[in-house]
């Protein structure tokens, strides 16, 4: 296995990207981090756009491959990182944990992310974000009705955890009222705990803006 540090390229604001952030964070692997600045279109860019073809970030290069895809990326770190257990052992529990992560990166994220957002006018972006957000919201938390402990399936953080956290960011952001999202609240307030968590916070990348921290 290649043994050179891995390169997250990633932008602060990007919740696929954080999600790989927290992963790499939990699983203690250090990473270089190399921001692609999505706002002015460096994803596009002849180098980037080599690098990953969809033109996205997260990208991650570890063990000598070039990955894309944040969920994939976290089942590959989960498959060759096993020192710290994303996924738990017991099958039905792993796939809460697969439903919850679908919920929020197939159902939710998309239909809010910066491309989706750019096809809209401008005056109609944040109402559209925090309504996606909201729903997507209120079935992850009635999800957690029946999975939930300390974090989103059991007591472990999982990877269900790492992709729910960094949508929060987007709640927030999109002013989405979480009165009636107790459960996904407790989570959030024991996750900001962690190292992990904290140090992947868009607030804490080398590219977030100084004005905005």
């Amino acid at each position: 296995m290649n043994e050179s540090k891995p390169v997250l390229y990633t932008y602060f604001r990007s919740s696929a990207s954080a999600r790989v952030r927290i992963a790499l964070n939990l699983k203690g692997i250090e990473y270089e981090s190399r921001p692609v600045n999505l706002a002015q279109g460096e994803q596009r860019s002849g180098n980037y756009a080599m690098l990953n073809p969809s033109c996205l970030v997260p990208t991650l290069e570890i063990d000598g491959h070039k990955l894309t895809q944040s969920v994939a990326i976290l089942e590959y770190l989960e498959e060759t990182r096993g020192n710290r257990p994303l996924l738990p052992a017991d099958p039905l529990q792993r796939a809460h944990v697969r439903a919850i992560v679908g919920a929020i990166c197939s159902d939710t994220q998309p239909l809010q992310n910066l491309r989706v957002l750019l096809e809209l006018p401008e005056a109609e972006r944040a109402e559209h974000a925090r309504r996606v957000i909201s729903q997507g919201l209120a079935v992850v938390e009635k999800m957690l009705e029946h999975t939930a402990g300390r974090f989103c399936v059991g007591d472990d953080v999982t990877l269900a955890d790492c992709c729910l956290i960094p949508q929060l960011y987007n709640a927030h952001r999109y002013a989405v009222d979480f009165a009636a999202l107790p459960r996904i609240r407790e989570i959030e307030e024991r996750a900001a705990a962690l190292d992990a968590f904290h140090q992947a916070h868009w607030s804490q990348q080398p590219d977030c803006p100084t004005n905005i921290k």
